[in-house]
Order: C-alpha cells, then sequence, then structure tokens
C-alpha cells in the first residue's frame, strides 16, 4: 500500500438525494405523489437511522448532498455536521449531467457550492456525479471549480490522481463499482421497469467478499449508499452486520473522504516516477 500508512482505506459514504433521486430521472415525477414520497423516507426515517448508526460506531464519513437538499433540510445538515461528518457536492438538482449544457453544468457546480458554504462554512472539497457520467466537460469543472477529490469512475480497486487534459492533477480519484452501491440491489419503483429487490443477504455476502478480497490485495474499499435506501430497517442490518465484521480486521481506517483524501495525496505525489 504505497499511497498510504495509515491502514486499509474503507470509504463509507453516503447520497443523500431525496426526491431529487426521481425528480431527475423524470420531472413528471414531482406530480406523482407516492414516487416522491420514496425520497421523502430518506429524510424522515432513513437519514436519523443512518446517523444512529454511525454514532454507536463512532465514525465520521462524507455525506454528498445536492444543492436542493441541503437548502431544504437545514435541521439535518445541522445535525450531520454536528456529528463531524463531511458535506460534499452532489451537484444542485441531481440532474443527468448529460442532459445538460455547459452554462447549466456551471450553474449545477456554482449553485451547490453556494448551498454548501452557506450552511457549512465552508466550500465543499469532494464531487460526485449524479446518475454516474459526465459530459466532455465535467472534468475540466471539476479543476476549475478547486475540487481536492472525485469519487466517479469504475475503474480501479486503488485511489489515483485524475488526469486532465494529458497533465496529472492533484485532484484524487476515490473510485467505486455497482456492487459497491445499495441501489443496484434495492432500488425500485413501478416506474422502473425490470427492477427487482434482492435480498439483504445477497448485498451482505457481496460487500464481505469486496471487503476480504480488497484487504487481502492491499487495495482500498469505497462503499455508496442513499438514505431512502439503506436507510430501510432490513438494510440497515446489511451495513451493521457489514462492519461487525469489518471490526474484526486488524489496521482499517474508516473516515471522512477529505482527510482521508489528504494523506492518500501525498502518498501518490510521492509515488509519481
Amino acid at each position: 500500500m504505497s499511497f498510504t500508512s495509515r491502514g486499509f482505506p474503507l470509504f463509507l459514504t453516503f447520497d443523500f438525494d431525496a426526491e431529487t433521486l426521481w425528480t431527475a430521472r423524470d420531472k413528471e415525477n414531482a406530480g406523482k405523489p407516492i414516487v416522491m414520497s420514496q425520497g421523502r423516507y430518506g429524510w424522515k426515517r432513513g437519514i436519523w437511522r443512518v446517523l444512529e448508526l454511525l454514532r454507536r460506531h463512532d465514525l465520521n464519513v462524507t455525506f454528498f448532498v445536492p444543492g436542493l437538499v441541503v437548502e431544504a433540510h437545514p435541521d439535518i445538515m445541522e445535525a450531520i455536521l454536528k456529528d463531524g461528518h463531511e458535506i460534499a457536492h452532489h451537484s444542485h438538482t441531481h440532474t443527468w449531467i448529460t442532459q445538460l449544457t455547459l452554462e447549466q453544468e456551471r450553474e449545477e457546480m456554482e449553485k451547490g457550492i453556494e448551498a454548501i458554504q452557506k450552511v457549512a462554512g465552508y466550500r465543499p472539497r469532494g464531487w460526485r456525479s449524479p446518475a454516474a457520467e459526465f459530459s466532455r466537460h465535467t472534468l475540466g469543472l471539476i479543476e476549475e471549480y478547486g475540487f481536492d477529490y472525485s469519487s466517479n469512475f469504475f475503474d480501479d480497486d486503488e485511489p489515483y490522481l485524475l488526469e486532465i487534459n494529458g497533465r496529472q492533477t492533484d485532484i484524487v480519484e476515490l473510485p467505486f463499482r455497482w456492487v459497491l452501491d445499495d441501489a443496484p440491489f434495492f432500488h425500485y419503483a413501478v416506474s422502473l421497469p425490470g427492477r427487482t429487490m434482492q435480498a439483504p443477504s445477497a448485498l451482505l455476502e457481496a460487500w464481505t467478499l469486496e471487503f476480504d478480497a480488497l484487504r487481502a490485495e492491499d487495495r482500498m474499499m469505497l462503499i455508496a449508499m442513499h438514505p431512502q435506501i439503506i436507510g430501510q430497517p432490513s438494510r440497515l442490518w446489511v451495513l451493521e452486520r457489514f462492519l461487525e465484521h469489518v471490526a474484526k480486521a486488524d489496521n482499517v481506517w474508516i473516515g471522512r473522504c477529505d482527510r482521508m483524501t489528504d494523506d492518500i495525496r501525498a502518498g501518490l505525489k510521492g509515488a509519481r516516477p
């Protein structure tokens, strides 16, 4: 593990999308109260279960939050910050980037930064795309708006420094994969044809096996979760059991993305040829 001496890096991250998860997919969902209620579950119930679990395990982690959700739920942002967690950038409206012009993409960046800075008192240091895709402008905008780390790509099992326009930057990429996301296992609605829900045990088995293999290879692991999904009782059971499994292992480092990437960046830069 040339990029850090702090132990095996395990990132627990949460995309707190609330209703924007549904309006971004289809703007007409805003007029469908049952569909929208799935997003409301995230802030009415799910997020509070997640925060309570993190307190019990004495963990500080990162929440990627769209600006609209930051503005709509100042009480939840206060609770996240009070517990020592990081708020990172997840667009403003969660609109899929492939649907945006360059000007609209800039607006998403700027409004999201403004919303987080107002509630947290700092500019967000990390950025995650809504709906897991970039435009041809996105990498340049990540650099232009001064982000220190990105968590978007699916191309590796360890962190690396992003290359933009043929130049290696100091921006740390924290890659993950769909198997490390709760949505493919549980994200369901009648408006999503072909979607099925899997048993919680299937997700627990997948994440446990991934953790054991990646730790044996001395890599890293990043898990992406959604309070409206993982915050349901049977799904939170998965996270609880997974953390119990992790606790049996030695030399595991869990923390906020901003703080962990500061250490990792130094290791990656030191390893440059």
